[in-house]
């Protein structure tokens, strides 16, 4: 136990108190198999050749891996995780997941899902943010090209300009809803356009408080000075930063592009340092919530005892508006149940969206978790823990 929170992230009865036993059970199946790097990379790689097959895969896949990191496949079946996380005090983040086909009819078609998560969320206290990708809203190639500053044809000047357009009718009605929204980060080479689009949001709707949030991938070694910037100019500008700080997600592929290309490397050099990083940006953050709302994107659990730490020397309320904690649904419950039990405010990511079209989301998530040293059998670890701890209490 944290002897400054009086908060355990070991404390398993809290964080499977929503399990049932055969729940439980289930998840420590999952797990044990996320726990293989060989079962996760042969399976994932022939469930995306079923799929593409079009071989009838679905019932295997919605029952298992699919009902346990995503919330449905519309956001009316959403709603049972929703309900299910409120019963424990924690919000839900409806994260349309689905990977646009790159074309207008495409983003138009994301941009009214998107819209439709803004209404569920408006006076719903238990979705406290929206989300949304902009490579889902404008093609990822003309973002690209709009980041190395190369000339666009009218067409592409025409495109980008739609593309903005539709970020901002999301904004706006965020906005007009009083819904914060997280802009997610993506590759460093669209990061800075995608970055720019954000900050002109930003001093629209972030006047009073702080509705669009940026998010900041601590993996990269420049961007604590670029959340510093962020936050001198929202100062001389007079609106607010809404800061989403995570680790990142594109690591291998930001290293090899590097590396094929000849730039600097934009990542750190190893995990240790994107840790002090992180940590450091969380100090920041927390030392200038003048202008700055705070979300900590992360599944580590000694950067969060950090914040909490922080939030107490600091004399700052668990549930003050301006600091949130948030994970991924279905992973690292024992952060999320055992912080919102103590009081804070946090938040899961909910993905929905159809079976198929989420399947490459689901296969990075066993991915990520096999890749993430320690993360699988962490979690397995403690759902084998509960098991334990609930045969003894029955005993």
């Amino acid at each position: 136990m944290n002897p400054v929170t009086n908060v355990s992230f070991d404390d398993t009865a809290v964080a499977f108190s929503s399990k049932s036993d055969a729940e439980l059970y289930k998840m420590y199946l999952l797990f044990k198999s996320m726990n293989s790097n060989t079962f996760v990379k042969v399976g994932g790689s022939l469930l995306n050749l079923a799929l593409n097959l079009h071989l009838p895969v679905k019932f295997i896949i919605k029952p298992t891996i699919f009902n346990h990191f995503c919330g449905g496949e519309t956001i009316e079946e959403s709603e049972r995780a929703i309900q299910e996380l409120a019963r424990y005090n924690i919000g839900t983040i409806l994260d349309y997941s689905v990977e646009g086909e790159g074309d207008e009819k495409s983003f138009n078609a994301t941009r009214d899902e998107l819209l439709r998560t803004v209404e569920k969320a408006k006076g719903n206290p238990n979705i406290p943010f929206s989300v949304f990708k902009v490579t889902g809203l404008i093609d990822i190639k003309l973002l690209e090209k709009v980041q190395a500053r190369q000339e666009l044809t009218a067409d592409e000047r025409a495109a980008f300009e739609r593309g903005r357009e539709r970020v901002n009718a999301i904004c706006q009605r965020c906005f007009q809803a009083n819904v914060r929204v997280f802009v997610d980060a993506e590759e460093s080479w669209i990061q800075e356009t995608i970055d720019n689009l954000t900050y002109e949001m930003m001093e629209l709707y972030n006047r009073e408080k702080a509705i669009v949030y940026n998010t900041y991938q601590l993996y990269r070694h420049d961007r604590l000075e670029v959340i510093k910037r962020d936050y001198e100019q929202a100062v001389e500008r007079g609106y607010f930063v809404g800061a989403k700080l995570v680790r990142g997600a594109y690591m291998e592929k930001e290293r090899r592009r590097a590396q094929e290309d000849g730039y600097q490397d934009p990542i750190n050099p190893n995990k240790k340092a994107s840790d002090a990083l992180f940590d450091e940006a969380v100090r920041y953050c927390v030392e200038h919530l003048d202008r700055i709302a705070l979300c900590a994107g992360t599944h580590n659990e000694n950067s969060s005892y950090l914040l909490m730490e922080l939030m107490e020397e600091k004399g700052i309320a668990p549930n003050d508006e301006r600091i949130f904690f948030a994970q991924l649904y279905g992973m690292s419950d024992n952060l999320s149940y055992n912080l919102a039990k103590a009081g804070y405010n946090v938040a899961k990511y909910v993905p929905y969206g159809p079976v198929e079209a989420v399947m490459p989301y689901l296969l990075r998530r066993a991915n990520e978790n096999t890749a993430i040293a320690g993360q699988s059998s962490r979690e397995f670890g403690l759902i084998r823990k509960e098991m334990e701890r609930r045969k003894k209490a029955k005993r």
